[in-house]
């Protein structure tokens, strides 16, 4: 207890002793400025300009950077808006349209060696592509009408044959209808298929598709 008293004596003997001598060392310091006045304001004054002048260029490079990321970001925004086509227009394609764009899809999210089948008996491996990480993907299209819903059997005969007949890393069914029956949602879950409708791979805000 004592000596716990004593460090604390201590500590509050050396505080003292460290503020007082810091006062010591300013009015050291003022005296010498207003004795070397004369020489001295020069020097402050041009430190002064040199910190101001470097403060303002930083700050105008500054809002430069971001001007330019945030303009940078806009186009990589507007080009990918471009890109992209709404619901309705994506409705009105014809099936091998549909597929064309569901490719292009693939290539603007880093797939490469992207090939379309475009003919009937290609056992539900419309588009063929590979992930950035080396895995292949199968893609079945469907173009549908928008009220229709994706039934069990399509689900069913893309199984059997992306992964067994195409050796597909992963597999992909889309739509341009709205939804999947619950058969279809719950083969594909079992299976590891995903599932995709316009909102999956539409436009706006979505994952890329390599992230599946």
């Amino acid at each position: 207890m004592a000596t716990r008293r004593r460090r604390r004596r201590l500590r509050k003997r050396t505080r003292r002793h460290l503020q007082g001598w810091s006062s010591v060392a300013a009015v050291v310091v003022v005296v010498w400025l207003v004795g070397k006045w004369a020489a001295v304001w020069p020097i402050l004054v041009v430190a002064f300009g040199v910190i101001v002048v470097a403060g303002g260029g930083w700050k105008l490079w500054r809002a430069h950077s971001d001007a330019v990321g945030q303009d940078r970001e806009w186009r990589a925004q507007e080009e990918a808006k471009a890109r992209e086509l709404s619901m309705t227009e994506v409705d009105a394609l014809s099936w091998q349209d549909f597929e064309a764009y569901i490719a292009d899809l693939c290539r603007r999210d880093g797939c490469t060696k992207v090939v379309v089948s475009g003919k009937s008996g290609d056992l539900g491996a419309d588009v063929i592509g590979y992930f950035p990480d080396g895995r292949k993907l199968v893609v079945q299209c469907k173009k549908y009408a928008p009220e229709r819903s994706v039934p069990s059997q399509d689900m069913q005969k893309f199984v059997g044959t992306a992964r067994l007949e195409h050796g597909a890393d992963v597999a992909v069914f889309v739509t341009t209808c709205r939804t999947f029956t619950k058969a279809a949602q719950g083969l594909a879950l079992r299976q590891n298929i995903a599932a995709c409708t316009g909102t999956c791979w539409g436009p706006g805000p979505r994952e890329p598709i390599w992230r599946l």
